[in-house]
């Protein structure tokens, strides 16, 4: 834990943190929200995806992107939240250098769902984070600020248009949590759901992904709630705890100095690991919404929602219950689900040995395959080298069955993994694990009595089953139980006189 940590724990004694949550999503679409300009604009030339009406020009009209809009009822469905059947577009009014309109295309009266829930697992037992809405907007551009002042002095601001109207939803917590982990294990499941069902890659480092924080102390026994301040630029999930940590120290010392708080915006600088003034914060009231004329009122009938539903897959909660329900780990369940690759190589190797247990399995996928993919840059967007499932699913069968040792099932593994081999000629080429007792000792007691020295160390307590098991692994060229061999080695030197 950090002294900022330690500190805000303190804090926490006397104030409690009332901390609402913000989370701007990119949407997975291939056209932007109101034109038909592509979203595939990462590492393209600045304003090159750019048209008439993401530019903001006079006499552009809006249409409609239909798949954003499933996009966030999808979303909606899958945090139990409440769809309208009529919902309608306002324009949210602010001059900003990345806005060309001058406003932005948003919800406020109607969102396109509400009043959800998110079940978390915190280090204190599981916490539900109330979410007020989801609703759908357009993005704005983006800005590319100069590392030196120009030769008159200022310095230099680009914009880059390129992501100027893509969709986005907006997802508002209920001012509900009340710890900067309940707020970083929200944004974690959240973005679990996102990718889960579809709707976007929501990638923080990559922009897709973005979180703001509300954050106000009050005195702990006491209702009304204290200033709120909104801190922007959090761009990891480690940040996002640091950040409103950061916050309820800095604000639980001003009201402990009786100094006021000011309702503003505040930025996180991740190298200072500090929040910094931006500006001061806006209402409401000062975006003077009003009802978009160019976009008529959107009706949502029962028929389409539950087309939506039956598209919207299993999501992460429930995958960790069923994975959990197999025999393995909760912890294992729950780092299986949080990668894509683990999760989509534990059910392909599932399916394919349906007899094996989950735990072999699981094994498997958190270890050499999740190193294999970690080497190859995956980032859990696939499954790794050249692996068939069928294949790894009979060489963890032959473990499994003992037919073929651990170290020898592990070596045929890493060979299938690296070139793809199938199983049936790898495990042609390995003899089967010895299981016969009788064969078994008969290696033990040649080992013993080649090694009396060895054997009079272990009688004196000294540890050296390992040295004996080793002697016995390799008499059998690998193909003996090794758990077994350690149980038998132990049995026979107790036993001789």
């Amino acid at each position: 834990m950090t002294a900022t940590a330690d500190r805000a724990a303190s804090a926490l004694e006397r104030y409690e943190a009332v901390i609402g949550i913000e989370i701007h999503c990119q949407l997975r679409t291939v056209s932007k929200m109101f034109c038909s300009c592509s979203t595939q604009y990462d590492g393209a030339p600045p304003n090159t995806h750019t048209c008439p009406t993401c530019l903001g020009l006079p006499g552009a009209l809006p249409v409609m992107n239909k798949a954003a809009v499933e996009h966030v009822i999808a979303t909606g469905l899958a945090i139990e939240g409440q769809i309208p059947a009529r919902t309608q577009w306002e324009r949210k009014n602010y001059f900003y250098p990345d806005l060309p309109k001058g406003y932005q295309i948003s919800q406020y009266a109607i969102p396109l769902a509400a009043h959800g829930r998110l079940p978390i697992e915190t280090s204190a037992g599981p916490f539900v984070v109330d979410i007020t809405r989801a609703h759908l907007e357009e993005d704005t551009a983006k800005l590319a600020h100069g590392e030196a002042p120009s030769a008159n002095g200022y310095r230099t601001t680009l914009v880059d248009f390129n992501r100027s109207g893509a969709p986005l939803m907006e997802i508002v917590t209920e001012p509900c949590i009340r710890t900067a982990e309940q707020a970083r294990r929200y944004a974690e499941e959240l973005q679990l759901l996102l990718r889960a069902i579809g709707v976007s890659d929501a990638d923080m480092e990559r922009g897709q992904m973005r979180v703001e924080a509300n954050v106000s102390l009050r005195p702990r026994g006491t209702e009304p709630f204290g200033t709120r301040v909104e801190v922007k630029n959090m761009n990891s999930f480690r940040a996002v705890e640091r950040a409103i940590a950061y916050e309820v120290d800095r604000q639980a010392a001003a009201l402990d100095a009786g100094e006021p708080l000011t309702m503003e915006t505040r930025g996180w600088d991740d190298g200072r690991q500090a929040t910094y003034h931006m500006r001061s914060k806006e209402t409401s009231e000062d975006y003077r919404y009003f009802p978009e004329p160019d976009l008529p009122p959107l009706r949502v009938d029962q028929a389409w929602i539950d087309g939506i539903r039956a598209r919207v897959p299993e999501l992460p909660a429930a995958r960790r219950a069923r994975y959990a329900a197999t025999g393995i780990t909760p912890y294992d369940a729950a780092v299986i689900v949080a990668d894509p690759g683990m999760t989509l190589a534990f059910e392909a190797i599932s399916a394919a040995g349906p007899d094996l247990p989950a735990k072999e399995v699981a094994n498997f996928v958190t270890g050499p395959h999740a190193r294999l993919a970690k080497a190859a840059g995956l980032n859990g967007r696939g499954t790794a080298g050249a692996s068939d499932p069928e294949s790894i699913a009979a060489i963890l069968a032959a473990i499994a069955s003992g037919r073929v040792g651990r170290p020898i099932g592990r070596d045929l593994l890493d060979r299938h993994l690296a070139d793809g081999t199938p199983a049936a000629d790898l495990l042609a080429t390995v003899a089967s694990t010895i299981s016969d007792e009788g064969a078994l000792l008969a290696h033990i007691d040649a080992v013993i009595a080649a090694n009396p020295r060895a054997a009079a160390d272990f009688r004196a307590g000294k540890p050296v089953v390992g040295f004996f098991v080793g002697q016995v692994m390799r008499a059998t060229g690998g193909a003996a139980d090794a758990s077994r061999v350690t149980e038998l080695v132990r049995q026979r030197l107790g036993t001789e006189a």
